[in-house]
C-alpha cells in the first residue's frame, strides 16, 4: 500500500487500466472482480471505485481505448480511395495484424465475452462501422467492374469477417508472420473478388442442380428395371429350349435299345430251338438205320439256322 503515494492520480489510473486490461483479457468480464483488481494493484478496492465507479467503468475505459487504436489503423488503410482496390486489400490485412501483435491484451478483450451492459462503442460496433467503410469502396469497384450492387454489403461483410476471424485464430498460433498470413487472407479476397460472376449460382447444392441429380437417378433406376425385365424375359425362354432335349434323347435311345433287345432275344430263341430239331432228327435217322438218318439232320440243321435268321 506504501506504493500508493508514490503515485500520481494519472499514474495510478494508468495502472488500473493496465492490471485491468490484462485480467480482462485472460479470465474475461464476468470472472474478473474488484477484489481481484485492487489485489493485482495492491491497492485498496475504494482506490478502484474512486477511479472507475468500479469494474464495469473500468472495462469501459479498457474497450475505449481499444477500440480507438484499432479503428485509426483500419481507417488509415481505407483512407485512399484512389489506391489500387489490391493495395487497400493488403493494407487493411496488415493494419489489423499489426495492431493485433502490438495490442494482443486489447485484442482479446474486444473479441472475449462482453457484459451486458456492454457501451455503444463495442468491437461489434466497430466492425460495422469498418464494415460500412469497405462497402463504400466495394461499390466503386462494382460500378467500374459493371456488376451488380446488391451484393455489395453482404461481401464487405465477408471481407471484414475474413480478416478479423483469421486475425483472431493467428494471435493464439502464430506460426506464420504477419506478412505471410496476410498474404493468405489477400490471396483468398482478391483472387476471389477479381473473378465475381454477375449471377453467381451453387454448382451442386441449388434447387436446380438438385432436380438435376434427381433426373439422373431417375434415369439410371428405369434402365436398370428394363435390363432385369429383359432378363427375366429372357431365362423362361431359354429353360424351354434345353429341357426337352435330355428327354427326348433319353426316350428314343431307350426305344431302340428296347427293340434291339427284343429282337436279339427273339433271335436267339428261334436259333436256340435248331439244335433241338437237329437233335430230333439225328435221333430219328439214328433209330431207322439209314442215309435218311444224315437227310434228317442235315435238313433239320438248315431247317434250324433258317427259322434263327428269319427271326
Amino acid at each position: 500500500m506504501s506504493s500508493t503515494s508514490r503515485m500520481t492520480s494519472y499514474q495510478r489510473r494508468e495502472q488500473l487500466i493496465a492490471i485491468g486490461r490484462s485480467l480482462f483479457a485472460t479470465e474475461g468480464f464476468e470472472a474478473v472482480s474488484v477484489e481481484a483488481i485492487a489485489a493485482a494493484a495492491k491497492v485498496s478496492k475504494p482506490i478502484v471505485y474512486e477511479h472507475f465507479g468500479g469494474k464495469e467503468g473500468l472495462y469501459a475505459v479498457v474497450v475505449d481505448r481499444e477500440m480507438r487504436s484499432l479503428n485509426e489503423a483500419l481507417t488509415s488503410a481505407l483512407s485512399d480511395p484512389g489506391a489500387h482496390p489490391r493495395r487497400i486489400v493488403e493494407r487493411t490485412a496488415l493494419a489489423l495484424l499489426t495492431y493485433i501483435e502490438e495490442h494482443a491484451e486489447g485484442f482479446h478483450v474486444l473479441v472475449r465475452d462482453s457484459p451486458t451492459t456492454d457501451p455503444a462503442g463495442s468491437f461489434s460496433s466497430l466492425l460495422g462501422d469498418v464494415s460500412m467503410r469497405v462497402e463504400e469502396i466495394l461499390t466503386q469497384t462494382f460500378k467500374s467492374q459493371h456488376l451488380p450492387l446488391k451484393g455489395v454489403p453482404y461481401y464487405a461483410q465477408m471481407l471484414v469477417g475474413l480478416t478479423v476471424f483469421t486475425g483472431q485464430y493467428w494471435a493464439d498460433r502464430r506460426k506464420v508472420s504477419k506478412e505471410q498470413l496476410a498474404a493468405h487472407i489477400v490471396n483468398l479476397a482478391w483472387y476471389g473478388l477479381s473473378r465475381l460472376q454477375a449471377k453467381p449460382e451453387l454448382h451442386f447444392e441449388s434447387a436446380k442442380a438438385r432436380k438435376a441429380e434427381e433426373r439422373r437417378l431417375a434415369k439410371e433406376a428405369k434402365a436398370a428395371a428394363a435390363a432385369e425385365s429383359q432378363a427375366a424375359a429372357a431365362k423362361p425362354d431359354a429353360d424351354t429350349a434345353e429341357a426337352p432335349s435330355p428327354v427326348t434323347d433319353t426316350t428314343a435311345v431307350d426305344g431302340a435299345n428296347a427293340d434291339t433287345d427284343s429282337h436279339t432275344d427273339a433271335g436267339t430263341s428261334s436259333h436256340d430251338e435248331g439244335p433241338t430239331d437237329d437233335a430230333t432228327s439225328t435221333a430219328t435217322g439214328d433209330t431207322n438205320g439209314d442215309g435218311t438218318g444224315d437227310t434228317g439232320s442235315d435238313t433239320g440243321s438248315d431247317a434250324g439256322d433258317i427259322t434263327g435268321r428269319t427271326s
